[in-house]
């Protein structure tokens, strides 16, 4: 009776030993998969004028392809801490709140606005 007791007391250490190690694995495991996860998540910061394109996320049955899901250029207005972003289309009439995560820098050509210069040229003597 007195061995049976001890086996079982052992046994009893050792399923809490290697239930220890398993959720030590698996802790590991999810640190280890979290640090690769987080390694492909990039950090983008948005100023006031910043250009950027919105994701268009709805669900459309024939969207086509090859069609870009990609809206805009919008450009930034205001850049809230909680991470939503105000936004206005580039002829300034629309303006909405989106989140910070649906958008990326637009890294297209930005039309400059070129101001007239008038010279005047005079005949030489």
């Amino acid at each position: 009776m007195e061995t049976t007791g001890t086996s079982r007391v052992t046994e009893l250490h050792e399923l809490k030993e290697f239930r220890f190690y398993t959720f030590e694995n698996a802790r590991l495991y999810k640190e280890r998969m979290k640090m690769m996860h987080d390694k492909h998540i990039l950090d983008r910061n948005f100023k006031p004028r910043d250009l950027v394109l919105l994701y268009n996320s709805r669900l459309r049955l024939f969207s086509g392809k090859m069609k870009s899901r990609w809206l805009g250029p919008f450009r930034v207005v205001q850049v809230f801490s909680t991470g939503a972003v105000e936004i206005e289309s580039k002829d300034g009439t629309n303006r909405f709140k989106v989140n910070g995560q649906r958008m990326k820098h637009y890294l297209g050509m930005v039309e400059e606005k070129w101001e007239k210069f008038v010279m005047s040229l005079e005949e030489p003597q």
